[in-house]
């Protein structure tokens, strides 16, 4: 077991190919330490390297929307005015505080997603 940090992608495709050879190792052995450890290490550099970032906040919209089977008309009870959601949708215009609390609070959209600049 020759473990070391993960610092380039040749580092990565071996330590995911020493991965896919011990992945069945037994927990409590000397390969199953070795897979918890490259498990890490591997999980380390991928969040570093390859950070998912927050959606777009009006995609962000729309998808909750799919998702409820909401149409522009039941935004209007969230926004306001029903042309007023047309133009956030289309993105001509930001979205104000009060939208961004009433979309947290009624579709449940994390304010951090909200806020971001599109």
């Amino acid at each position: 077991m020759n473990i070391s940090p993960i610092k380039n992608e040749i580092d990565y495709t071996k330590a995911l190919q020493r991965l896919e050879l011990i992945f069945d190792a037994k927990k409590g052995t000397k390969k199953g330490d070795e897979l918890e450890i490259l498990s890490i290490l591997i999980d380390k550099y991928e969040n570093e390297t390859f950070p998912i970032g927050f959606p777009d906040p009006i995609e962000a919209i729309k998808f909750r929307m799919e998702q409820m089977g909401l149409k522009q008309k039941d935004l209007a009870e969230v926004i306001g005015f029903k042309s007023r959601v047309s133009e956030i949708l289309n993105k001509k215009r930001k979205l104000t505080l009060d939208m961004v609390r009433n979309l947290n609070l009624k579709l449940n959209i994390p304010t951090e997603v909200l806020i971001r600049d599109y």
